[in-house]
């Protein structure tokens, strides 16, 4: 699995993509595979302050009910609204569907989370 070199990761399976003091946030390949068909996505609203490390909001496969974890600290500026009606375009591509867009409180935070290379190690760890 090629993770993108340009995102972030974190070890709960969250990729985030800064762009300057904004960032993207969705769901890894790895997570979207181990979940299973995604069937219904709960995200939070426009304006909502997010403290990274905590639950965000849930995902909803045909197997379980897992929580998202906010990879960085900021405001919600967006929220893909595309996932309330379509949530299994995440199962088709999870690096591309984005699930919200955040105003980043701290961009330094980002330095403490995984590189794609340190997120292929971690995951083929958990995986064996």
């Amino acid at each position: 699995m090629a993770y993108p070199k340009n995102f972030k990761y974190t070890k709960e399976h969250e990729w985030i993509k800064a762009d300057g003091g904004t960032a993207t946030v969705g769901i890894t390949t790895y997570a979207q595979e181990s979940l299973g068909d995604i069937v219904f996505v709960e995200l939070p609203k426009v304006g909502a302050e997010l403290s990274a490390g905590k639950s965000f909001g849930t995902v909803e496969s045909v197997k379980a009910v897992s929580d998202l974890y906010a990879p960085a600290s900021g405001t919600v500026t967006e929220v893909n609204q595309d996932l309330a009606t379509a949530p299994e375009k995440i199962n088709s591509d999870a690096h591309g569907s984005w699930m919200i867009k955040l105003k980043l409180k701290d961009p330094k935070e980002l330095n403490a989370l995984l590189s794609a290379d340190d997120y292929e190690k971690f995951v083929a760890e958990e995986t064996h």
